[in-house]
């Protein structure tokens, strides 16, 4: 990518038997690049109640939370369709506070080089 390209793109995590009882990384800001994330959505797959968390992780190594122990009931879905930014060496990581973590995730956004 040259300076000032911008490129469409999705990010996708398949949950698993708590694969979230640890926070994962779902999308990190390149070195000279800043994302805009466009939406993204969460899924509830086994069939059970879960309880997570979404945080930015900042390159200073603050989390800033977006959702602190957000209800997602039993085969339900979550979407957020506001825009989030981050900047280079951030990340967005995600926690299952309840331990399960059988949660998809969809991640669609923007990509731009400085």
């Amino acid at each position: 990518m040259a300076s000032g390209d911008e490129l469409l793109k999705v990010a996708t995590h398949l949950g698993s038997a708590n694969d979230l009882a640890t926070a994962q990384t779902i999308l990190t800001a390149g070195s000279g690049k800043t994302v805009t994330i466009i939406s993204m959505s969460l899924c509830e797959t086994a069939g059970a109640d879960e309880t997570f968390d979404v945080y930015i992780d900042t390159a200073s190594g603050a989390h800033a939370y977006l959702y602190l122990e957000q209800s997602l009931p039993s085969k339900s879905t979550f979407v957020h369709n506001d825009k989030i930014i981050l900047e280079a060496a951030d990340h967005l990581d995600v926690h299952c506070a309840t331990g399960g973590g059988d949660i998809d995730i969809i991640i669609s956004y923007l990509e731009q080089e400085l």
